[in-house]
């Protein structure tokens, strides 16, 4: 054993110390997979907030566009770990066999989001999309390289572009402990599944805060009249960003006191940027849509409407990002094919889709706030969304039916 004197030593051994209470720590975590204490507290429409003018799908989620799946992790130990995986895969066979066409969106750039350059070059996924915390990102994005690499038929495959997205949850979660595992990731993914997709204090979205609140994963959908194409938009958020809340154009933030620059307003001093300003969200918006690459981008701008409309500001510390795909067979691609034939929605045809993501994104972004409870971990507590003070205030504006 080495012995480490004096001052240095004495620093080395608490370091020895924590790391060793930081990996019993992980050691005990618990991992789970299924429902959450947000099965109690309600989604917008449960409350009579219902956004925009399109119906939701049948469960009201991404996974309403048929083929799309969601597996969440939720890794925590109950004292100072608070985070988790969520796995978008876009449809049941292998994502690198048959790739869908998919863009990005950049609203703000503050962020570690792998896999940009190669998407927005080629315009099409060849892997499913992590979402996970920020310090985890190389992590899963390793693990599910492995996980791709042992498909079948990849056994001659020597490049592959792992997507993965970030929000940082260090508030809640020791993220310097970086506790995602290759564990974590492959059960993500091997469990994803089509149907309702838990909200709220789950997933990538366990540690993760919003508007000063908790916040979380949300998902909502719309489908189109026949007579506008009848497609079907899905979006999945993973929120945790600042700014001022609005609901349906209520001022939820405004009145419950809570909001970015509060404490400047308030005392007219300079003072110190708050909480509220801070943070990140990462928006997955899928389609059946027969959408080209470019328009998928025209759609991923979209959604950074819906985004604004919440109240963000894109603060300079936001990551702000949207990955969009499509899952219409009509527009796969096949490596190795010379030549194709695709479908391509034609631009004249694109504005119903975009009012449509527009609108699921706002009630992901709600559904991701309504559902998440409160979280005391890292020597923190973050409250949730008060529910009966928010309806009130929802009901005086006019804001729900």
């Amino acid at each position: 054993m080495v012995q480490v004197r004096g001052r240095n030593g004495r620093r080395v051994r608490r370091r020895l110390r924590s790391l060793l209470a930081t990996t019993a720590a992980v050691m005990m975590m618990t991992v789970t997979g299924g429902r959450t204490e947000a099965q109690e507290r309600p989604r917008a429409r449960d409350i009579g907030l219902v956004v925009g003018i399109f119906e939701p799908g049948t469960h009201n989620a991404i996974t309403d566009v048929a083929g799309v799946r969601v597996g969440h992790v939720t890794v925590s130990d109950g004292e100072r770990i608070q985070t988790g995986v969520t796995a978008i895969l876009p449809h049941g066979g292998n994502p690198y066999r048959s790739r869908v066409p998919a863009a990005i969106h950049v609203g703000n750039g503050f962020g570690k989001l792998l896999g940009v350059t190669q998407v927005r070059e080629l315009g099409e996924l060849e892997t499913p999309i992590l979402l996970t915390c920020t310090l985890c990102v190389w992590k899963a994005a390793d693990a599910m390289a492995e996980w791709m690499l042992e498909r079948e038929g990849m056994e001659g495959v020597r490049s592959i572009n792992p997507v993965v997205g970030e929000t940082n949850d260090g508030r809640l979660n020791d993220i310097r402990a970086r506790p995602i595992t290759a564990e974590h990731v492959v059960k993500a993914l091997e469990s994803a599944s089509g149907g309702p997709v838990e909200d709220g204090v789950v997933g990538a979205g366990a540690g993760t805060v919003a508007f000063g609140w908790k916040g979380g994963i949300g998902t909502s959908s719309r489908v189109l009249p026949a007579s506008l194409g009848g497609y079907t938009v899905g979006v999945l958020v993973q929120s945790n960003f600042g700014g001022i809340l609005q609901m349906n154009g209520a001022p939820v933030g405004r009145e419950l006191g809570q909001y970015a620059f509060a404490q400047q307003v308030r005392r007219r001093d300079g003072g110190q940027a708050d909480e509220q300003e801070w943070g990140s969200i990462m928006i997955v918006v899928a389609t059946d849509a027969p959408l080209s690459d470019r328009n998928l981008e025209r759609v991923g701008k979209r959604a950074v409407m819906g985004l604004a409309r919440t109240g963000s500001f894109a603060s300079n510390g936001s990551g702000d990002y949207v990955i969009a795909f499509s899952t219409a067979e009509g527009v796969r691609r096949t490596p190795g094919t010379e030549v194709r034939t695709v479908q391509d929605l034609s631009n004249d045809h694109m504005s119903a889709l975009f009012q449509a993501t527009v609108e699921a994104t706002e009630e992901a972004i709600y559904n991701s706030l309504l559902r998440a409870h409160t979280v005391t971990s890292n020597g923190r507590t973050v409250e949730a969304l008060p529910l009966r003070e928010t309806l009130e205030i929802l009901r005086r504006y006019g804001a729900v039916r």
